[in-house]
């Protein structure tokens, strides 16, 4: 019997109208997003700004980026969860640890949507940088590394994300391309996950230190210890505060759970299949022991090849499942409380979608 892991991207991931051809059209996605928009302050404006040409803050900004990549991840994996699907675990990649934990139950949505829009406007306050995308183990960039630019990612074997102060981080990319390494550059206009967002770690404490938790209700697999979310780290605001100086350590978490058990079902909930690509890559998935389901295009593509891609990727969900298609599910993770999601194991059961 398969089981489902829901995995959810994170900066760099964001693009114009991300998922916009789902707004609108897929009704449990719509009322999905805008209850999360609604949670923020200025939901209205975000909202504008991504359906926008010509937004009016750019979408790679961390007062757009970080809060949509959140809404949306949040909206499709609860409309995933509406459909029926239950998570063996889930996984989120930097923000989209935060609405895993939202939609596990750490969190409830109002003070998930609070402490993410605390944190972005500390964020909004920190020294400029950005982030590098290099083809090399961390090992391999040992030599490089300054105190001003640190490995922020570990994503695979072999792609490691940097970041650092603008100046700093131009001097290793050039660095890096004349010693013969394949560089990219990550969209973010904010070093994350270095030591230059420690101020910011450190006043982000008192709002999560007050802030009522719970004990995941389904399973969360953390991205920065690589372990399981327990209990006890759930409820120490210290682990929630130091996300945005900690590594990413995605490779080793995936790895944890691949590893784990055969028939793992890889599903991306979030723009893009960033992390649909990195988990191809994985021996289980490359020897035929796992699938990789992406809900959305690779790419930006418009609004029909965001319904052809999530129409697809719930046809093949339904083909992988072990258990019966049903009609879909009536329950999930409620706004005001703990995530009321069903069983937290098992193969996904999914229905039609609504036309």
């Amino acid at each position: 019997m398969t089981v489902t892991m829901v995995m959810f991207p994170g900066q760099g991931s964001q693009h114009p109208r991300m998922a916009w051809g789902l707004y609108g059209g897929e009704p449990r996605f719509t009322a999905a997003l805008d209850e999360v928009l609604e949670a923020f302050d200025d939901g209205d404006a975000m909202r504008r700004d991504w359906l926008s040409d010509d937004p009016r803050v750019p979408l790679d900004h961390v007062t757009r980026s970080q809060p949509l990549l959140f809404a949306l991840n949040y909206a499709l994996g609860r409309t995933l969860m509406e459909y029926g699907v239950r998570p063996w675990v889930m996984l989120g990649h930097s923000i989209g640890e935060m609405a895993a934990s939202v939609l596990g139950g750490v969190f409830t949505l109002r003070d998930g949507a609070r402490l993410v829009q605390e944190r972005i406007r500390l964020l909004a306050e920190a020294p400029p940088g950005g982030m590098l995308a290099v083809s090399a183990s961390a090992a391999d960039l040992e030599q490089v590394l300054t105190g001003d630019v640190v490995v922020a990612a570990v994503n695979a074997p072999r792609q490691t994300i940097l970041a650092g102060p603008s100046g700093p981080l131009a001097e290793v990319e050039e660095r890096l391309r004349r010693d013969g390494f394949v560089c990219a550059p990550v969209p973010a206009m904010t070093a994350f996950h270095s030591p230059m967002l420690a101020g910011v770690a450190s006043a982000a404490i008192d709002g999560f230190a007050t802030t009522p938790v719970r004990a995941p209700r389904i399973p969360l697999r953390s991205c920065y210890t690589a372990a399981p979310l327990t209990g006890e780290t759930a409820a120490d605001p210290d682990y929630w505060a130091g996300h945005p100086v900690r590594p990413v350590l995605f490779w080793p978490a995936l790895d944890a759970v691949l590893s784990a058990r055969d028939d793992v079902v890889c599903v991306e909930a979030g723009p893009g299949q960033g992390l649909s690509t990195i988990a191809r890559r994985h021996r289980a998935v490359r020897a035929g022991r796992g699938e990789v389901v992406a809900l959305l295009p690779a790419r930006a593509g418009g609004p029909e090849a965001d319904r052809a891609a999530f129409d697809a990727a719930l046809e093949r969900l339904s083909a992988l499942s072990a258990l019966p298609v049903t009609g879909p599910a009536s329950t999930g993770p409620a706004s005001t409380g703990p995530a009321s999601a069903g069983p937290v194991s098992g193969g996904s059961i999914l229905g039609r979608r609504a036309r």
